[in-house]
């Protein structure tokens, strides 16, 4: 099992250091001038040449990375003119548009995404998972049927389409909610949840109908197996073999389906954060391309794609921790 955590974290750290050369070389080696985008587009050539020194552009692409790396794990100094400006580690360098260091930014935005996550993950395994095991539980039946149909229904509908029809049903038609406004938790809990509520439900219900048809699948496989015959032949209530022993199979493949999707969410839903205008980081990513603010739009492409990276390590590792044969491939 050691052997298998050390050679997962080592591949997710090789993952990561490949993830940010491409990021570097997708967004700083492309066509559009990097200079030119910070300094704007009334900048005289003799200005955009500073600011380009300024930037260190004017060196080797091999050092510009390296330094690109240095910024990430020691920090390091940019030139503004007059005086050195120190960029502490993690280092992503400033806004171009507010001249603030992108990753103080991504750390003000992060608790949105972060609160928008756990409670849609809160939403998606109660729903994916209990209509999940209903349906296999009564399998062959129009409950069953009912669920499947709801289920595929769900998995086919964009998310920011459910998310438009549950803003005009419950808050314009019903008038059971206000149109979400975002409220910080800091600020006034019971109003950053009530806010919250339809952007979770939104996420969840998208996520949640993936879970369902994992769990009937993973559960069906199960049942199907000779020990839970054999556990049935033995006169073992229903109640104890689909709780203590089929639940056990089907767990697994959801925890990692799970942590992946945590991580993507974290990442930044794009969409969802656009729709309802919650200021996490998939906003902040639509913002920054908008005003071609380069920094910034690496920076959460970065922590986009380390999130992703780190949920798939987690997600073997829990996988390999619910079901110990993997650790052993």
């Amino acid at each position: 099992m050691i052997h298998f955590v050390l050679k997962r974290v080592g591949s997710a750290l090789l993952v990561l250091v490949v993830l940010s050369a491409a990021v570097y070389a997708l967004f700083y080696l492309a066509p559009a001038d990097p200079a030119r985008l910070a300094c704007g587009e009334r900048c005289s050539p003799q200005q955009i040449a500073q600011v380009r020194t300024q930037l260190g552009l004017d060196d080797s692409v091999t050092v510009q990375y390296l330094h690109f790396l240095q910024g990430l794990f020691v920090g390091r100094d940019f030139s503004g003119g007059t005086e050195i400006l120190h960029c502490q580690a993690p280092c992503l360098g400033f806004s171009y548009q507010t001249d603030q260091q992108v990753t103080q930014l991504l750390v003000e935005r992060l608790p949105a995404t972060f609160s928008l996550a756990v409670g849609a993950m809160a939403v998606w395994l109660a729903v994916g998972v209990g209509t999940g095991l209903l349906s296999a539980l009564r399998r062959g039946g129009i409950t069953e049927r009912a669920l499947t149909v709801l289920t595929l229904a769900g998995t086919g509908t964009p998310v920011f389409i459910l998310g438009l029809l549950l803003l005009m049903v419950v808050c314009a038609q019903l008038q059971w909610l206000p149109f979400p406004s975002y409220v910080p938790f800091s600020q006034d809990t019971e109003q950053w949840a009530w806010n919250m509520l339809l952007p979770w439900l939104t996420l969840g219900l998208f996520e949640s109908a993936k879970y369902a048809r994992l769990t009937r699948s993973s559960t069906l496989e199960t049942l199907a197996e000779d020990h839970i015959r054999t556990f049935r032949a033995y006169g073992v209530g229903e109640r104890t073999v689909v709780t203590r022993h089929a639940l056990r199979g089907a767990v697994p493949p959801v925890v990692a389906l799970n942590a992946i999707d945590l991580g993507t969410v974290m990442g930044g839903a794009v969409l969802t954060e656009s729709l309802f205008g919650i200021p996490g980081l998939g906003k902040t990513l639509i913002d920054s391309v908008r005003m071609a603010d380069l920094p910034v739009v690496v920076g959460v492409v970065m922590v986009m794609g380390a999130a992703v990276v780190v949920a798939g390590a987690l997600a073997d590792l829990l996988y390999a921790a619910a079901d110990r044969r993997v650790a052993l491939r």
